[in-house]
């Protein structure tokens, strides 16, 4: 259930009774809600980092305060949630393939005793998340182009599908694919690899009676792991925004990954890779306080808690 703004990369696992008894659905419905309302309170702070990524460099030294200032001139205090509505609406269809793409790799991968490891989850959830990243794609880049627009440039989703399609065609929502796809798999292995690291580390030390840690050293163990998965992979998220932002900055030149890549190490060096990555880090706190008490509150009303 953390939704920290970025894509979850292992679904959500459910037993054979929750998928008899209709729970499941439920509970995608509990975390959905979650993470849109996660997702719309940390918004700010999202839009922020993405304009860092796209128009930070040496020369302009945007840092969090003065980047805040420069939107609100720009644009006002609605304009901090500009691309949220897309990154809310993206949630159900990612979260409902991604769901069905897991049980369907599962059960490729289900040895013939009936388990499934921890290597053919980390595969089948990777896989999972590329399948629904590849469906939902074009809206990434939707959300990039509305959150570095300038006020008035898209009247909404719709306007903005309709001049990136008019001025340079299909390809335009596929950019940046490729360094998005590869991201996925540091992104899962580190943070599952992490998760997994951390309970039972904490169940080596200090579950006595119990095997169940509780949901707040799970949440801790969740938080830090997705924030080491996120560390790892932020390079290759950076060069994905830029790539789907190129066309919509005047004079930019539009490169590909690799030229892309080598011009920020060229002109940036290391640092370059990891602009944004301040509010980035601060939102994940909020986000995943958020996206918790409201899937509990969600639970309580439908019955599953």
């Amino acid at each position: 259930v953390l939704d920290i703004g970025d894509s979850l990369t292992v679904p959500d696992e459910f037993t054979e009774e929750e998928k008899k008894t209709g729970q499941w659905w439920k509970q995608l419905l509990a975390g959905g809600v979650a993470g849109a309302v996660s997702r719309t309170g940390t918004a700010p702070l999202d839009r922020l980092k993405v304009m860092m990524q796209v128009h930070g460099s040496k020369s302009n030294k945007m840092n969090i305060a003065s980047g805040f200032k420069q939107m609100l001139k720009e644009g006002g205090v609605r304009s901090l949630w500009r691309g949220n509505g897309v990154n809310v609406v993206k949630i159900a269809p990612e979260t409902a393939i991604k769901f069905w793409a897991y049980e369907q790799y599962k059960k490729i991968l289900t040895k013939d005793d009936g388990k499934l490891g921890t290597v053919e989850r980390f595969v089948s959830g990777s896989l999972a998340g590329a399948t629904a990243q590849t469906s939902i794609y074009p809206m990434e880049v939707l959300k990039t182009r509305l959150a570095v627009g300038k006020t008035g440039q898209y009247s909404g989703m719709f306007d903005c599908a309709k001049k990136i399609l008019k001025r340079e065609g299909v390809k335009a929502f596929y950019k940046g694919y490729i360094p998005n796809i590869l991201g996925i798999i540091p992104y899962a292995g580190i943070d599952l690899a992490v998760y997994e690291l951390l309970k039972s580390t904490w169940l080596e030390h200090y579950a006595s009676s119990s095997a169940n840690p509780g949901v707040f050293v799970l949440l801790g163990c969740g938080t830090v792991s997705s924030t080491c998965g996120q560390l790892a992979s932020y390079p290759l998220a950076l060069i994905r925004t830029r790539m789907q932002a190129q066309a919509s900055v005047e004079g930019a030149p539009q490169l590909n990954m690799v030229g892309l890549f080598q011009r920020i190490i060229a002109t940036e060096g290391i640092r370059g890779l990891y602009r944004g990555i301040a509010p980035n880090f601060m939102k994940v706190l909020p986000a995943v306080s958020i996206s918790y008490v409201v899937y509990e509150k969600m639970k309580q009303n439908l019955g599953i808690a």
